[in-house]
């Protein structure tokens, strides 16, 4: 299929990023049946389908996002009751009061985090993508492939394209080949990927025998990698126009975005909360390095961030639009059934709580025995304690135990092992 494979992401991202690559490569070559060759062009429409692929799952999340805002301030409350407590009994009845709360809501405490986990892998894996372009588009990859087979046949080239790749800022730590004069195909497409357009004048100079072969090929990589015919997407944006307003456009559609989201879903920043104040600075500061970083890579990954922000806000639009028709109680409504259908299918009881499936699990212990009643006074325990053993023990000492001591629950369960004697 493709020749470059190593520019190919491995591992967990393999998979993923090759049916991404796909997408990609469909997009070039139905684009070049109306005869438009343009990367740039084909990484917003990227960006833009592969985003709106993801939108049940963002749609998802803003929703949990409506039903938090609207529990945060009971389980902040709860958190606020127990602060400083870090005994057993206290932490329990924390985390029953907090499971309490998200019953009542039928929401679940993974449901902000699934979606966001299934999202993590795709945009990771659509980074990288982005960034081999020519391990996935095919056409692109054969003029790659044509400089690439030249260089190879024409021998003695180790030393100089080991100086190209600290040029173009890519690793040779795992290019053993190197040491031994000679580099894969594979290697070889990895480093000229990553050339601005002096990369190529230079290396036709260095290879004066493969001017025509050089020249002609990277012409065409130089072309579809060309915005207007004046930014080159494989150079960085620099400090001079028109490649200046890269940098500027993605700080300030990522600043545009984070606002909206935060009007969303607004949450009041606790400040006793270092967490909350942290998400708060972020939220200013990272629109801002957007900006840095983009200075510093290929502009190309500008433009894929540019998109990614551009289809935020129009997805945030009208994702607010849709839950601004939807009633918070209505959403609780259907959440709470949706929760009980589970558990019915699962065979437990819908308003049972974590603590009451324990129990359950011990009924046929707890059944031999009555429950002491809730007292609120020594008198009254002892009363309990007499009831569910009762009354006929002849032969038990009458001698008055403190109740609660090891003497009195040494002396009841004597008195429970003569009637368990007594039953047989």
């Amino acid at each position: 299929m493709f020749e470059a494979v190593l520019t190919q992401s491995g591992g967990i991202l393999g998979p993923i990023a090759t049916l991404l690559g796909m997408i990609l490569n469909g997009i070039y070559e139905f684009l070049g049946l109306f005869g438009i060759h343009n990367v740039a062009l084909v990484i917003i429409l990227f960006t833009f389908i592969v985003r709106g692929l993801m939108t049940p799952l963002t749609i998802k999340q803003q929703k949990f996002s409506k039903l938090s805002a609207k529990m945060n301030p009971e389980l902040t409350a709860i958190t606020a009751k127990y602060k400083g407590k870090k005994d057993e009994a206290s932490m329990r009845k924390q985390q029953a009061e907090t499971q309490a709360v998200y019953m009542k809501y039928g929401a679940n405490p993974t449901s902000g985090c699934l979606p966001l986990l299934i999202q993590l892998p795709i945009m990771f894996a659509l980074y990288q993508v982005i960034y081999h372009i020519p391990a996935y588009v095919h056409d692109i990859n054969i003029w790659y492939k044509n400089i690439g087979e030249a260089i190879i046949s024409s021998g003695n080239y180790a030393e100089i394209m080991k100086g190209f790749a600290k040029t173009a800022q890519v690793s040779v730590s795992n290019f053993s080949e190197l040491s031994n004069g000679s580099l894969s195909l594979n290697h070889m497409i990895d480093i000229l990927a990553k050339f601005s357009s002096d990369n190529w004048n230079e290396l036709a100079v260095k290879f004066p025998a493969l001017d025509a072969i050089i020249k002609t090929n990277s012409a065409r990589i130089i072309d579809v990698n060309s915005i207007f015919n004046t930014i080159n997407i494989l150079n960085r944006p620099g400090l001079s126009f028109p490649g200046i307003i890269i940098p500027f456009l993605a700080a300030g559609l990522q600043f545009i975005q984070t606002k909206q989201m935060m009007a969303a879903n607004p949450t009041p920043i606790d400040k006793d909360n270092p967490m909350s104040a942290s998400m708060g600075m972020m939220n200013n500061v990272m629109p801002i390095m957007s900006g840095v970083f983009c200075f510093t890579f290929p502009v190309g990954i500008g433009i894929y961030w540019i998109a990614g922000s551009l289809f935020a806000i129009i997805q945030q639009f009208v994702i607010n639009r849709i839950l601004a028709k939807i009633d918070i109680d209505d959403m609780i409504k259907r959440n709470v059934e949706k929760a009980n259908k589970k558990k019915a299918k699962l065979g437990l009881d819908p308003n049972a709580t974590m603590e009451d499936l324990a129990k359950t699990q011990t009924k046929s212990i707890s059944s031999r025995v009555q429950a002491p009643e809730k007292t609120s006074s020594t008198a009254n325990y002892a009363n309990a304690v007499k009831k569910n053993y009762g009354d006929s023990n002849s032969g038990k000492s009458d001698n008055n135990y403190k109740p609660g001591s090891i003497s009195a629950n040494a002396n009841l369960l004597k008195s429970r092992n003569k009637d368990n004697k007594g039953d047989k």
